[in-house]
Protein backbone atom coordinates (compact mmCIF):
# COMPACT_ATOMS: atom_id res chain seq x y z
CA UNK A 1 0.00 0.00 0.00
CA UNK A 2 2.24 2.74 -1.10
CA UNK A 3 0.01 5.62 -1.39
CA UNK A 4 -0.24 9.09 -0.05
CA UNK A 5 -4.16 10.23 -0.43
CA UNK A 6 -5.65 13.20 1.19
CA UNK A 7 -6.57 11.67 4.72
CA UNK A 8 -3.36 10.64 5.35
CA UNK A 9 -2.30 14.40 5.59
CA UNK A 10 -2.33 16.16 8.51
CA UNK A 11 -4.41 19.60 8.03
CA UNK A 12 -6.62 19.87 10.89
CA UNK A 13 -5.75 23.23 13.25
CA UNK A 14 -6.79 22.05 16.14
CA UNK A 15 -4.58 18.82 16.27
CA UNK A 16 -1.31 21.19 14.64
CA UNK A 17 -1.95 23.16 17.86
CA UNK A 18 -2.03 20.33 20.46
CA UNK A 19 0.63 18.95 18.48
CA UNK A 20 3.25 21.82 18.94
CA UNK A 21 2.05 22.50 22.58
CA UNK A 22 1.85 18.83 24.28
CA UNK A 23 4.12 16.68 21.69
CA UNK A 24 7.03 14.90 21.86
CA UNK A 25 9.63 15.11 19.71
CA UNK A 26 13.28 14.28 18.62
CA UNK A 27 16.07 15.67 16.15
CA UNK A 28 17.58 13.32 13.96
CA UNK A 29 20.08 15.60 11.61
CA UNK A 30 18.70 17.44 9.22
CA UNK A 31 15.10 16.77 10.56
CA UNK A 32 12.78 16.75 13.41
CA UNK A 33 10.15 15.01 14.55
CA UNK A 34 7.01 15.84 16.53
CA UNK A 35 4.58 13.62 17.11
CA UNK A 36 1.52 13.12 19.41
CA UNK A 37 -0.67 10.08 20.11
CA UNK A 38 -3.99 11.27 19.43
CA UNK A 39 -8.08 10.33 18.72
CA UNK A 40 -8.38 11.13 14.73
CA UNK A 41 -10.99 10.35 12.56
CA UNK A 42 -10.25 8.43 9.24
CA UNK A 43 -9.10 4.62 7.96
CA UNK A 44 -5.20 5.35 8.15
CA UNK A 45 -3.50 5.05 11.86
CA UNK A 46 -1.50 7.97 11.20
CA UNK A 47 -1.34 11.80 10.14
CA UNK A 48 1.59 13.75 8.93
CA UNK A 49 2.77 17.00 7.72
CA UNK A 50 6.02 17.91 6.16
CA UNK A 51 7.11 21.62 6.65
CA UNK A 52 10.32 23.08 5.31
CA UNK A 53 11.45 26.64 6.53
CA UNK A 54 11.26 29.63 4.05
CA UNK A 55 14.43 31.10 6.55
CA UNK A 56 16.43 28.60 4.73
CA UNK A 57 15.06 28.85 1.25
CA UNK A 58 13.90 31.70 -0.17
CA UNK A 59 12.53 29.96 -3.10
CA UNK A 60 9.21 28.29 -3.11
CA UNK A 61 10.93 26.08 -5.83
CA UNK A 62 13.68 24.63 -3.38
CA UNK A 63 11.03 24.15 -0.58
CA UNK A 64 8.29 22.33 -2.67
CA UNK A 65 11.37 20.04 -4.26
CA UNK A 66 12.53 18.89 -0.74
CA UNK A 67 8.99 18.42 0.04
CA UNK A 68 8.14 16.27 -2.62
CA UNK A 69 11.29 14.05 -1.70
CA UNK A 70 10.46 13.56 1.54
CA UNK A 71 7.05 13.02 0.83
CA UNK A 72 8.10 10.12 -1.65
CA UNK A 73 10.41 8.71 0.80
CA UNK A 74 7.96 8.39 3.46
CA UNK A 75 5.21 7.09 1.01
CA UNK A 76 7.17 4.32 0.23
CA UNK A 77 8.67 3.30 3.70
CA UNK A 78 5.61 4.36 6.06
CA UNK A 79 4.59 0.37 6.45
CA UNK A 80 7.56 0.21 8.99
CA UNK A 81 5.27 2.80 11.46
CA UNK A 82 1.85 1.19 10.15
CA UNK A 83 2.82 -2.43 11.20
CA UNK A 84 3.56 -1.79 14.53
CA UNK A 85 0.18 0.73 15.21
CA UNK A 86 -1.90 -2.84 15.72
CA UNK A 87 -4.87 -1.80 17.45
CA UNK A 88 -7.55 0.28 15.47
CA UNK A 89 -8.14 2.79 18.04
CA UNK A 90 -4.51 3.85 18.67
CA UNK A 91 -3.53 6.95 15.82
CA UNK A 92 -0.64 9.19 15.64
CA UNK A 93 -0.40 12.66 14.14
CA UNK A 94 3.47 13.89 13.53
CA UNK A 95 5.26 16.91 11.49
CA UNK A 96 8.23 15.89 10.00
CA UNK A 97 10.29 19.40 9.57
CA UNK A 98 13.41 19.77 7.66
CA UNK A 99 15.69 21.76 8.76
CA UNK A 100 18.85 21.59 6.59
CA UNK A 101 20.62 23.73 4.87
CA UNK A 102 20.76 21.93 1.71
CA UNK A 103 18.46 20.31 -0.71
CA UNK A 104 19.04 16.87 0.15
CA UNK A 105 19.23 14.24 -2.04
CA UNK A 106 16.65 11.06 -2.11
CA UNK A 107 18.74 8.36 -0.96
CA UNK A 108 19.63 10.25 1.80
CA UNK A 109 16.44 11.20 3.27
CA UNK A 110 15.25 8.00 2.08
CA UNK A 111 17.81 6.66 4.61
CA UNK A 112 16.91 8.75 7.45
CA UNK A 113 13.10 8.89 6.77
CA UNK A 114 13.70 4.63 7.47
CA UNK A 115 15.67 5.85 10.53
CA UNK A 116 12.68 8.09 11.89
CA UNK A 117 9.84 5.61 11.34
CA UNK A 118 12.00 3.31 13.43
CA UNK A 119 12.55 5.42 16.45
CA UNK A 120 8.77 6.29 16.27
CA UNK A 121 7.81 3.25 16.56
CA UNK A 122 11.08 2.37 19.19
CA UNK A 123 9.37 5.77 21.41
CA UNK A 124 5.91 4.46 20.99
CA UNK A 125 6.43 1.03 21.92
CA UNK A 126 8.20 2.30 25.40
CA UNK A 127 4.42 3.46 26.40
CA UNK A 128 5.65 6.76 28.52
CA UNK A 129 4.46 8.48 25.48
Amino acid sequence: MQTFKKEERLSEKKIIKELFEKGFSFYLSPFKLVWINTSIEGRFPAKVMITVSSRNFRNAVDRNRIRRIIREAYRKNKQILYDSITQPSMKMAFVIIYTGKYIIPYSEAEAKIILILQRLVEENEKGTR
